[in-house]
């Protein structure tokens, strides 16, 4: 049985800003977004296969403003780090500025990074409006390029109460899978390229990804989504 229809819509949540800013604190309500969001992103990187530090993500919100002060400088925010399983393979976070992201921005920073050979990843966190013609110019990197919005990283997607289990098969484990139930790719069940958790975890068209159900009324049972 599918319950994904029961699963939270996070986007229809009142605006996540406006909560914190009701939130019990002495300090800016800016750095706290920072703070959930970089948060947020060092725990994508790491379930992506990433090597982020523990101590980078269990930093509190007081080290993280004496380190980066009450209005932090995107620029110092950046996260770069390679895959655990491929060290040749690098990823770069970046956070913009308030201001509309235009073409030009994106081209600036295509220009700083393009002597990064082994670039594999590059994901930029906005707090704006991006442009059709910025969205095209991401488009033509020569790596993978990722946009999101810093208000849908201010809480973790994966770590939400009404979210099952998700975990990403990996090749060999999707031919077993598909052998083991004389399946084709299309007869699976569908996941979306722009769901919340396919993005968290930077899916492709084609992969599996196993969901574990754990439920006091409905019991516990298994299913599976194909990208799409």
């Amino acid at each position: 049985m599918d319950l994904s229809g029961m699963e939270m819509d996070l986007e229809r949540i009142p605006a996540m800003e406006m909560c914190l800013s009701k939130v019990v604190d002495d300090g800016s309500v800016e750095s706290q977004r920072y703070y959930l969001a970089r948060r947020t992103a060092l725990e994508m990187l790491k379930d992506r296969g990433y090597a982020v530090a523990d101590s980078e993500i269990t930093l509190s919100i007081k080290e993280f403003r004496e380190i980066y002060g009450q209005s932090p400088e995107t620029d110092r925010l950046k996260i770069s780090t390679s895959l655990k399983s491929d060290p040749s393979k690098t990823v770069l976070v970046l956070f913009l500025g308030t201001g509309a992201v235009k073409v030009s921005s994106i081209r600036s920073i295509g220009n700083q990074i393009m002597d990064k050979d082994n670039l594999s990843l590059l994901i930029l966190i906005v707090q704006s409006q991006v442009t059709n013609q910025a969205q095209k110019a991401v488009e033509l990197f020569p790596f993978n390029a990722e946009i999101f919005k810093i208000a849908d990283l201010l809480v973790n997607v994966t770590k939400h109460a009404l979210k099952p289990k998700h975990e990403v098969l990996t090749d060999d484990e999707k031919l077993e899978l598909m052998k083991k139930y004389s399946l084709e790719e299309k007869q699976l069940p569908r996941m979306l390229l722009k769901d919340a958790i396919a993005r968290y975890y930077g899916l492709k068209k084609g992969q599996v990804v196993r969901i574990s159900y754990n439920s006091n009324i409905m019991g516990s049972f298994i299913t599976y989504r194909c990208i799409w």
